[in-house]
């Protein structure tokens, strides 16, 4: 079987703009949550999130090709040239590079700009521009026609797990030998009044911070931004002399089958023994999981419960970095991979934030407000997303 390794990383968060950027963060603990700024923020029963600050698009891209691209895109296509020009691949790939990528909303600031101009504002005619902006596949599809990548290119839409299941996808299609690259990972552009609206309507949204696995937590915080990966053979890499900076090692994915919105611990269990089996690893080999975390009540109780029942009663250091980038939903579990190779990398964990005691209904040794040193060989990361569908990834140092 083929071994995939990550030549390159790209990233736009509500930490930083750009991967190095988004590493120190992690290091330092830096939170990158606080007021919204966007319009009609003050119509919000909520009002705080992980916004991507002082973006300028036009700083990014052509004037004429600004119609083009919702932010979703935008996004996107800044991480994924970062991650190409990291990895040192040429824009040629063609039939033997492609595009996988996972977003949970698509283009929405699209669609409430459009309603907004028909329903509020009593026009009767939107851009022609409309359904090419708002589409799931927009964000792939730019990026295959950016880097010339022609082989295998799709959006994948699973709410919370998008990203981890287009990483798992892209993984496999390396391995069958349907490509030698991949860019992927996800990207979600949701803060916006009509994103934070309808979460506000389940009644999961934290007011004040995003607290996982502590006492005293409230739900999630919504964040924004993309993180684009570049999964590539190895013998691919070695080839052209690139630097691996870590081994997709295994994917896991299950369906809970159950209640659409309530986590089934049993599928998550089930998703983290699969991808355990596809590495070729034990749980004793794991030396760190970057949960799931949303800093929801049932979630982190849940997905507690799944790591005891996978690895006893000593696990693994666990952190959830959504309380520094927020839940970025479609992209959340990519800024998730970047985090994931700080520890393995450089043997730093990046902490959870905001904790304020430990809750007896989540045993774990949660690493908090610092990060912790340590030797990391391999780690798991965690996905599981409305509609009971759970997606894991295992990566190993090289």
């Amino acid at each position: 079987m083929r071994r995939i390794v990550i030549t390159g990383i790209g990233t736009v968060n509500a930490l930083a703009s750009d991967s190095a950027g988004t590493l120190q963060a992690f290091r330092d603990g830096r939170c990158g949550i606080g007021p919204l700024e966007f319009r009609d923020a003050d119509r919000l029963s909520i009002r705080i999130g992980a916004e991507v600050r002082n973006w300028r698009r036009e700083d990014h891209f052509a004037r004429d090709a600004l119609p083009l691209y919702d932010r979703v895109t935008q996004y996107a296509l800044v991480a994924g040239r970062e991650a190409m020009t990291m990895a040192g691949l040429p824009d040629d790939l063609g039939p033997r590079g492609g595009v996988i990528l996972g977003t949970a909303a698509g283009g929405i600031q699209t669609w409430e700009e459009s309603y907004r101009a028909v329903f509020a504002e009593g026009k009767n005619r939107v851009s022609p521009l409309v359904v090419p902006r708002l589409m799931h596949n927009a964000p792939a599809s730019h990026l295959s026609i950016r880097h010339g990548l022609t082989g295998p290119v799709l959006a994948v839409s699973s709410a919370c797990a998008s990203a981890n299941h287009a990483m798992g996808l892209a993984l496999q299609q390396i391995r069958a030998g349907a490509a030698d690259v991949m860019l992927t990972g996800g990207t979600e552009a949701m803060l916006c009044f009509g994103g934070v609206k309808a979460w506000e309507g389940l009644r999961v949204l934290a007011p004040d911070a995003c607290r996982p696995f502590s006492m005293g937590r409230k739900g999630m915080v919504i964040g924004d931004g993309a993180g684009i990966l570049v999964f590539e053979a190895e013998e691919h890499a070695r080839a052209r002399g690139a630097q691996a900076l870590a081994e997709v090692a295994g994917f896991g994915m299950t369906a809970d089958a159950g209640d659409i919105v309530a986590p089934n611990g049993a599928g998550a269990v089930r998703a983290m023994q699969a991808a355990l089996a596809d590495a070729g690893m034990r749980p004793e080999d794991v030396d760190y999981i970057n949960a799931h975390g949303t800093g929801t009540l049932v979630n982190d109780r849940a997905e507690s419960a799944a790591i005891r029942h996978v690895f006893g009663s000593a696990p693994p250091p666990v952190s959830s970095t959504k309380s520094s980038h927020g839940h970025a939903i479609g992209a959340t579990g990519a800024l998730e991979a970047i985090a994931c190779l700080l520890a393995l990398r450089e043997g730093v964990i990046p902490p959870t934030l905001g904790y304020l005691g430990a809750d007896p209904d989540c045993p774990l040794d949660v690493v908090v407000e610092v990060g912790r040193k340590g030797r990391v060989q391999a780690a798991l990361s965690n996905a599981f997303a409305f509609g009971g569908l759970n997606a894991v990834l295992a990566f190993r140092s090289v």
